[in-house]
């Protein structure tokens, strides 16, 4: 860390980690998705702010709404929320993500998947799709 600022390497290599021990005994309240991100968000603006900013749901040049889309450091991350609901509908929510990193022509994004199952596995994992690199992370 450099003068108070993370790189965008340290900030993003913490950043899940950290999202995790702040929304664990937070699950309970997450009834559907706008609350977690309303959570998650929470958690973000004192981490970007001044330095960075974020924009909720916005639109590609082809009508396809993001779920978040954080800009920090002059790099640009998309990030698809989802609640989990298997694993079929984990696999259509990274097919979704690879598109829009796609339309922006980026190679790394981020999905944050609420998940209410008594037997989770939380966490942070590593995924390629296609020639993308997806950080997935479990709360």
């Amino acid at each position: 860390m450099s003068e108070g600022i993370w790189t965008s390497e340290e900030y993003l290599k913490n950043l899940w980690r950290l999202l995790i021990i702040y929304m664990g005994n937070r699950m309970r309240l997450f009834w559907r998705r706008q609350a977690g991100r309303r959570y998650f968000l929470l958690f973000l603006k004192p981490i970007i702010n001044g330095i960075g900013n974020y924009s909720i749901e916005p639109e590609t040049r082809n009508s396809e709404r993001m779920d978040l889309v954080i800009y920090y450091g002059g790099e640009q991350y998309i990030c698809e929320l989802k609640i989990w609901r298997g694993n079929a509908y984990n696999e259509r929510g990274e097919e979704q993500l690879c598109a829009y990193l796609d339309h922006f022509h980026l190679k790394k994004g981020y999905m944050l998947s609420f998940n209410f199952n008594k037997k989770k596995k939380i966490g942070v994992k590593e995924i390629t799709v296609k020639d993308k690199v997806l950080i997935e992370a479990v709360v």
